[in-house]
C-alpha cells in the first residue's frame, strides 16, 4: 500500500518542505553509511558522528522551519493553530532527535543500552502518529 502525498502530510504532520529536508538528510546519511561499511572510511571514535550529522543538520533546518512557521502564524492570529502545530513538531522531532542520538551513541559505543531502549523513542513516536490518523479520519 503506497500512501499519497497529501495523507503522509496530514498523518506526519509535516510539510513538503519537512519531508523534503528529511529526504536529502537520508540520502547523504545513506551515501556515507555506504561509504563507511563497504570501505571502513570515517573509522575511529568520531565515525558514526559523522555518518549521523546530516540526519542532525536536518532536524536542526527542520526545528529552525517550525519556529518561521509558528511565528509567522502568531503574527496572523491563529494561536490555537500555531500552538498545536509547534507542538506537535516539537515532540516529532524530539522523539526522532532522540532516537537518532541514542542509536549513534549505541553503535559508537559510548552506551550500554540495549536496542528496545534505544527504540522506545520510535514506539512512542508511532503510537502518536496512530492516534493522529484515527483523529483525523
Amino acid at each position: 500500500m503506497i500512501f499519497s502525498l497529501n495523507e503522509l502530510v496530514h498523518w506526519l504532520g509535516l510539510t513538503i518542505f519537512e519531508i523534503w529536508i528529511n529526504l536529502v538528510s537520508l540520502t547523504i546519511f545513506t551515501i556515507l553509511l555506504a561509504m563507511k561499511i563497504d570501505n571502513n572510511y570515517f573509522a575511529g571514535n568520531g565515525g558514526w558522528w559523522i555518518i549521523f550529522s546530516p540526519l542532525f543538520i536536518g532536524d536542526g533546518l527542520n526545528t529552525y522551519f517550525c519556529a518561521i512557521i509558528f511565528i509567522r502564524m502568531q503574527m496572523d492570529g491563529v494561536m490555537k493553530s500555531a500552538i498545536l502545530r509547534a507542538l506537535w513538531s516539537l515532540t516529532f522531532l524530539l522523539l526522532v532527535f532522540v532516537f537518532k542520538y541514542l542509536l549513534c551513541k549505541k553503535l559508537s559505543g559510548q552506551s550500554s543500552l540495549e536496542y528496545s531502549e534505544v527504540l522506545s523513542p520510535v514506539f512512542i513516536l508511532l503510537q502518536l502518529i496512530a492516534v493522529r490518523a484515527c483523529q483525523l479520519h
